[in-house]
């Protein structure tokens, strides 16, 4: 065995999975009721997944092949996407995760695709779109003599009919938003977040070119072309347009950029159409009506004694191949469109999960030259043999359909099952199931604080950390609570350095690693690669400018990146955050948050009975969420009247500056007077009392989401409480599963 490498933990299902699984995967009936266990679901997308391989072989062997996607399955070695693990075998049916649609430059196909978008976020997948194709603002319009609105004004109503749609009940709407480069609107796409209370259902890119990048060294002007007839309708400065992505990136993470040769440099089916846009992760670009069905091997479960067990990893990457065609085919595509296009390519995505686990099980340090080595050795492995898996499913089912003109096709190759094999995506709530770090990404804490509705205080413990701590006996609840509160185990002397090397977190990594790690997987991916790079609150804007350029040289795709706390509101744990002062190269837009109120709000009144008389309490809420609190005592006058007055003025105040409604329940909730009133569950020991016990009601009768949007801005989970994670353009709760996107 390896020096500094450690035995794996038995596979089994922890509370954070079994949280997860009830809450959104596992069968309910109409009274909410869960009605199979985690076992019966694998069961039932095992058996559902393998009915597939009655259409190509007459022997029966369809049994013994649910049984090994069932062991593969609950091992935890493979989990498909969220929507084959939630509708696989079920009525809805629809298996795939990935969509993009097509935008014309017509109010007929921009309708088309709100409404195609409302049946997909419905049936459970995310979209992408281009608006690339749409005339700029204040363009002519023949048919009406008037003047066109622009692609951003119509991504609102993308945006509006996705908040409206709730899908089934368990996945979020999401949407990915690109612009090309050279569209004539670009500055003001590059803007539209800008403010964070638009667009909160997108997340946007900037679709570059190699000519515009080239022009961006050159510091040089390139043409900006109205879609509407192909004329160049005016130039801008490169370098100008790159700087001010970057800082607005640097501000709040968006937009992010997509590299739109290279996508269709690697397009295998150049002949069927040009991509233009990808999921909203990022990770996966698609043809106009194209779906992509992905998966994930959990990498933690690929090592033996201390190194990668090379033939079990074939193993499953040939029989997870088999099961993603296997979804192709038995899957119900919410279009007939969807169902044509996606049946001609059969695009898969194979990726990864458990990338941080494997590393530390060997005992390599994510940041080091061997790590970033060994991604090359295995995503190669993967893609290899992915295609081999692929070429031998085409010899008994035949080639997908389009094959004839492909780039496989062009190059002589022999024909394969799958037009793409391999994407590696986030995997967010499919590897708190497998109890598995997160796609490609490091480690997002060693430790962590998590608060539970009875305002107890759980540190939660990485598993590998938790067993080596003890095993080699410096384990302490209090050295947890430290590593929780600290972040990282830099400069904590009581945990030896080879384990502070190994256990390193996001923000322990430079963003040069953090990109070189992506480009290392993104050599061996026929897609692309969801990954996010951390910068902590201090980097500048250069650093920013930095990466976008070393990913450009590294053959990346695309990047999407994070500044610690660019998009939240509080004070920061390292003090007072300094404005940074911009070369005039990098001038932009100061842009401020300010909350104001609106001069209509919604609003309930709850009446609470304590012990100085009946207190009515209004809580109102703005289209964000709580916005105010106001309170009357039933009688005029006195101390309790005005201290009621006082604490719903500082409710307000903590929510219009983005506090949680469970932070301020935590606060004031049984704090107690002399005159308490009622007994058992209805006793209220206070006037404070009574306001945490009024949000309370609030939320319960809300669902508990009323804070939603702006719990995410500020790093907290709205359902649970834990930490959030930005990863690959989204941010996933790691505890209970909860995601802004889909």
């Amino acid at each position: 065995m390896k020096k500094n490498s450690y035995t794996p933990i038995v596979p089994e299902l922890t509370k954070n999975a079994m949280t997860v699984l009830e809450r959104r995967y596992l069968k309910r009936d109409k009274d909410g009721k869960v009605l199979e266990t985690p076992g019966q679901m694998f069961r039932r997308v095992a058996e559902t997944i393998a009915e597939a391989d009655r259409k190509f072989s007459k022997k029966n062997g369809v049994s013994k092949l649910a049984d090994e996607f069932y062991s593969m399955m609950t091992s935890l070695e493979f989990l498909p996407n969220s929507p084959t693990l939630m509708n696989a075998g079920r009525e809805l049916g629809q298996l795939s995760a990935c969509f993009v649609l097509p935008v014309g430059d017509s109010m007929e196909e921009i309708f088309d695709a709100v409404k195609y978008t409302a049946l997909i976020h419905k049936s459970g997948g995310g979209t992408g779109f281009s608006f690339s194709r749409l005339r700029p603002a204040n363009d002519v319009v023949m048919t009406t003599t008037g003047i066109s609105s622009g692609p951003i004004s119509f991504m609102r109503v993308f945006d509006v009919a996705t908040e409206t749609i709730k899908q089934g009940g368990t996945r979020r709407g999401a949407n990915m938003g690109i612009l090309h480069v050279d569209h004539p609107d670009i500055m003001n796409f590059i803007m539209c977040k800008a403010d964070k209370k638009q667009l909160n259902n997108f997340n946007i890119s900037v679709g570059l070119t190699e000519a515009f990048m080239k022009a961006v060294e050159k510091d040089e002007n390139y043409e900006l072309i109205n879609p509407r007839d192909g004329q160049v309708s005016g130039t801008l400065n490169a370098r100008k347009v790159f700087n001010r992505i970057v800082a607005q990136a640097w501000e709040n993470g968006e937009p992010g950029i997509v590299f739109l040769d290279r996508i269709n440099r690697d397009n295998p089916t150049p002949h069927v159409g040009k991509i233009e846009s990808t999921n909203p992760c990022g990770e996966q670009p698609l043809l106009p009506y194209e779906s992509c069905n992905l998966g994930s091997i959990n990498l933690s479960r690929m090592v033996k004694d201390g190194t990668v067990n090379w033939d079990r990893l074939k193993k499953v990457v040939h029989l997870s191949v088999h099961f993603l065609d296997n979804v192709v085919e038995v899957n119900r595509y919410p279009l007939p469109q969807i169902a044509e296009m996606t049946l001609a390519n059969r695009k898969i995505g194979l990726g990864v999960m458990g990338w941080a686990d494997m590393l530390i099980l060997l005992g390599i340090p994510y940041n080091s030259e061997e790590a970033i080595e060994l991604a090359g050795k295995v995503m190669g492995f993967i893609n290899q043999e992915g295609h081999a898996a692929s070429l031998a499913l085409a010899k008994t089912r035949g080639a997908f359909p389009n094959f004839k003109g492909s780039i496989y096709d062009r190059k002589g190759e022999s024909p394969v099952r799958n037009a793409t094999v391999t994407t590696i995506a986030p995997t967010g709530t499919i590897s708190i199931i497998a109890n598995a770090s997160s796609g490609v990404e490091p480690l997002f804490a060693v430790s962590y604080v998590r608060q539970v509705m009875d305002n107890d205080i759980l540190v939660e413990v990485h598993p590998y950390f938790e067993a080596i701590a003890k095993q080699r006996g410096f384990y302490t609840p209090a050295l947890m609570q430290q590593i929780a509160e600290q972040g990282t185990l830099h400069d904590i002397d009581e945990v030896p350095e080879d384990l502070r090397n190994v256990f390193v977190t996001a923000h322990d990594i430079s963003p040069e690693v953090h990109i070189r790690m992506q480009s290392a997987f993104q050599k061996f991916t026929d897609n692309a690669v969801s990954k996010t790079v951390n910068f902590a609150n201090d980097a500048s804007i250069q650093d920013v400018a930095q990466v976008y350029e070393l990913a450009y040289k590294l053959d990346c795709k695309g990047v999407t990146i994070y500044r610690d706390g660019s998009r939240d509101q509080q004070v920061l744990s390292k003090g007072k955050k300094e404005e940074q002062v911009l070369p005039e190269s990098l001038d932009r837009e100061k842009t401020t948050i300010k909350r104001e109120r609106p001069k209509v709000l919604k609003g309930w009144t709850y009446q609470m009975q304590t012990g100085c008389g009946p207190l009515y309490i209004t809580i109102n809420e703005d289209s964000t969420g709580l916005f105010e609190l106001f309170t009357t005592m039933g009688k005029a006058g006195g101390c309790a009247a005005s201290q009621s007055e006082a604490i719903g003025r500082m409710v307000s105040l903590a929510w219009r500056s983005g506090v949680q409604a469970r932070q301020v329940i935590r606060q004031l909730q049984g704090i107690s007077c002399h005159s308490p009133s009622g007994f058992g569950e209805n006793k209220i020991l206070s006037c404070a009392d009574a306001v945490a016990k009024a949000i309370q009601s609030h939320l319960a009768a809300n669902g508990g989401k009323v804070q939603e949007k702006r719990a995410f801005l500020k790093g907290a989970c709205p359902e649970c409480g834990g930490i959030v994670e930005h990863e690959g353009g989204c941010v996933v709760c790691h505890i209970c599963g909860y995601s802004e996107c889909a």
